[in-house]
Parts: structure tokens; sequence; C-alpha cells
């Protein structure tokens, strides 16, 4: 049997440090996450010192690779002012509020940006900013798995094994799963200044609600975070808080062509790349193909759970909550353009029937 190549995404950080466009450097922070052998984060130097784009994963061995990454392009912590979250994953936010706490470093977002643990997401019951003990954080991360999902199932939760693991390295420490609370929100369109020069931020939901990409004019790059990466498609999320999260990725994917000046690309994972266009076309058409396979399959299901149709659209490897996630966000776009009808069975399960021109 051929081993499948290797994706860039799925590369080990390396310690390296290079420059990709004048004034940008790239360096790559350790992560371990399924698929994920990196994050990149980048740092732009100017006037008031250095910004940071994606401070990596919350925990000391990120934390130590920033700083040894910093330290090699010739900065420290306290030369930080700014650090550019670009969407509410954790492997991209990890170190921004110790940035904050350490070198009173501005944290840039989207205004909708809204990490997974911050209580509004769920009931209100704890107080995001407080000083939690590593049990109450352990205590808030299990219950966001009991909660069921939009489509009516529980949530999987981690291993023992993997939280035992993650214990073992005091990533449950409640220092690093500290809500970030950005100092400076920005929306659509609006200009900001780093590296000694203009940057317009690109509101492109779709993976997230609050991606945020940035866009240099002059010199023609784009922080394109987890919205284009080189060699995987990012994951759509099937989330509640949006009407067609597929709808919405295919517009900000869009919105890429529109770039006319846009000569590469700095993703959030695997290599700088050119011609985003082309790029985030090859991802529309991955997602249209996966439309086309569910309405192939609907002959054979018939009316069936999000969880029946994951099976068709994944091999059995990928089966589990991200799967049908994004499964769900692929039927409710068929249900709004008008080919499924959705119903929900006596025992909360969410079902769908597609029938072409419904």
């Amino acid at each position: 049997m051929t081993e499948r190549p290797r994706k860039q995404e799925q590369e080990e950080a390396t310690t390296e440090i290079t420059e990709v466009v004048p004034g940008v450097l790239r360096t790559m922070l350790p992560i371990n996450l399924p698929g994920l052998g990196h994050v990149n984060c980048y740092m732009m130097e100017d006037e008031r010192g250095v910004s940071v784009v994606d401070p990596g994963l919350p925990g000391p061995d990120s934390w130590n690779a920033l700083v040894d990454r910093l330290d090699r392009a010739g900065y420290k912590v306290g030369d930080v002012h700014t650090a550019i979250i670009t969407h509410s994953h954790f492997d991209h936010f990890g170190g921004a509020e110790r940035l904050r706490e350490e070198a009173g470093a501005d944290i840039l977002t989207h205004e909708s940006f809204r990490p997974i643990w911050d209580r509004r997401e769920t009931t209100e019951t704890h107080d995001a900013e407080d000083n939690a003990s590593e049990e109450e954080i352990f205590e808030r991360i299990e219950e966001s798995f009991r909660q069921l999902t939009p489509w009516g199932t529980e949530r999987t939760p981690p291993s023992r094994e993997y939280i035992q693991r993650f214990r073992a390295k005091d990533n449950l420490h409640a220092r690093w799963f500290q809500t970030p609370k950005p100092s400076v929100k920005v929306v659509d369109s609006q200009v900001v200044r780093f590296a000694r020069r203009d940057w317009v931020a690109l509101h492109t939901p779709g993976h997230t609600g609050d991606h945020l990409c940035l866009y240099d004019p002059e010199h023609g790059a784009v922080f394109s975070g987890d919205h284009v990466l080189p060699t995987i498609t990012p994951h759509i999320a099937g989330r509640s808080d949006t009407d067609d999260s597929l709808a919405e990725f295919f517009d900000s994917l869009d919105r890429m062509k529109t770039l006319d000046g846009a000569t590469v690309a700095l993703p959030a994972h695997g290599h700088p790349f050119s011609d985003i266009g082309a790029r985030a076309d090859h991802i529309c058409d991955h997602h249209h193909e996966r439309l086309n396979v569910l309405r192939h399959a609907s002959s054979q299901l018939g009316c069936a759970t999000v969880e029946e149709f994951m099976r068709v659209l994944f091999s059995e490897r990928a089966w589990g909550d991200m799967a049908a996630s994004e499964t769900f966000a692929h039927l409710v776009h068929l249900k709004v353009i008008g080919e499924a009808r959705q119903d929900i069975t006596p025992d909360g399960l969410t079902t769908f029937e597609i029938k072409p021109g419904l």
C-alpha cells in the first residue's frame, strides 16, 4: 500500500527564522493536533517594537518556543507590542494573554472574536476572568463536551490518556486558559498599521465566524490564517450562530480572488504560497464535490441523521465530531438552497432528506 505524501501542515516545527516579505519574519511553533505539526507565528518589526501573528497554543511548551523564536530573531518578550489573533481556535491565541501580562501587549482580533471556552458561549456560570484552579479549568473543559451538538448528539470527550498527558505537562494550569481579552477589535475593511505600512482587515467567516485575514497592498502579502491553507482544506464547522456557514465560506473564498495585487499568502500552517485566488477556487471545488457526494447518497439513505451522512462523506478513520460538524454544515447549506428538508426525531436527533429541486 502506497503511503500518502505528507501534507505541509503536518510538518514538525523547526527553529528556522525566514523573512517572507520585507519586514515580516516567519517562525514555527510546535503543536501536536490531528493533521497539524506546527503553527506559523509571524513577526513584524516597526518603530514600536514587534508584533506577532498567532502566538501558538496554551501551555509552557509553546510559550518557551515563542520566547526562543523571538530571541533568535533578535527580540525579547518585552519588545512585543501587539498579538494579532486570526481566529478563536486555541492553537492561534495561546500566548496572547501572557504577552499582555508580561509585555503590556495589545491583543488584536476581529470584533466578533469569541473563544470556545468563553462562558458567554455556554451558561455564564463562571466568570471568564477569574483565577480558576486547575480542577475548575478541567471541569469547564469537560462541561463543554457535555453540551449537545447542534444536530442533537453528545460530543466525544478527549481520551483519558490524552488528558493525563496534557496534565503531566502542566498544560491545565489556569494561566494558560485565560480567555484572551482583545484590546483592539477591528471591523471589515479597517486599516491597521504594522511593519511600517498599512494592512487592510478582511473578515473571512467560514472556518470560524470570527476569522480575520490581513492584506498588505504595498507588498501583496495576505495573512490567511486557516482561511486558505496550501495543501489541506480548512474545517468548516456546523455552527449554530449562522444560517449557512458554508455559504459564508464560499463568499469569503471568492473575496480572495478580488485581491488583484496579492502575490504571497502567509498561512497559519504550511509554507507561504502564491496565487491565493487559485487556491481558494480549489477549496471551493472540493466543497462542491462534497455536496455532490451527499446528493448522490440520498437515494440510498433517504431521510437520515447527520452521522449517517457523515459515514458516506468521510472515510472511517475520520469519523467523529469534526467530520459530523462539517457534514452538518453541508447539509444545512443544501437546506438553505432548497435541496433538503430538515426535521427532528422524537429523541432530538436532526435528520435531513435531500431531494434536488425540493
